[in-house]
């Protein structure tokens, strides 16, 4: 017996569904939606400890009008010994005062940094 041409089975699987003309915009929607409703549940399952998170629980297309030391701040993104270490581009975490480099340490205990300390947050807020 024959095999079956590629678009016969593909005819033969599409017996069952009706297919409906949708308008583009429509479409475009539709599927906006179900993209961003799939990055806010990768959101809300990841870091449990995001300091971002705790800022901006929900997920959109707009972009936020950061500073961008705000950003690196947050995202302890930044020339941190903590962060550089994470990413195996320095052999040691600790600040120079020997504490660990975050960011945070350096807002709010480093002794190098006394003039610039900020009040450190609540305990609950996600210190490492």
């Amino acid at each position: 017996m024959r095999e079956q041409p590629n678009w016969q089975k593909t005819q033969h699987t599409m017996d069952n569904y009706t297919l409906t003309n949708l308008p583009k915009p429509h479409i475009k929607d539709l599927l906006l939606k179900r993209v961003l409703e799939e990055w806010q549940t990768s959101w809300n399952n990841g870091d449990p400890d995001g300091k971002i998170y705790d800022i901006m629980p929900s997920v959109n297309l707009r972009p936020t009008n950061w500073i961008r030391e705000y950003a690196i701040f947050f995202s302890e993104h930044g020339p941190f010994p903590a962060y550089l270490t994470r990413f195996h581009l320095s052999g040691n975490d600790q600040c120079s005062c020997c504490g660990t480099g975050t960011a945070l340490h350096y807002a709010t205990e480093c002794a190098l940094t006394v003039s610039w300390h900020m009040r450190k947050p609540a305990s609950n807020f996600g210190q490492e």
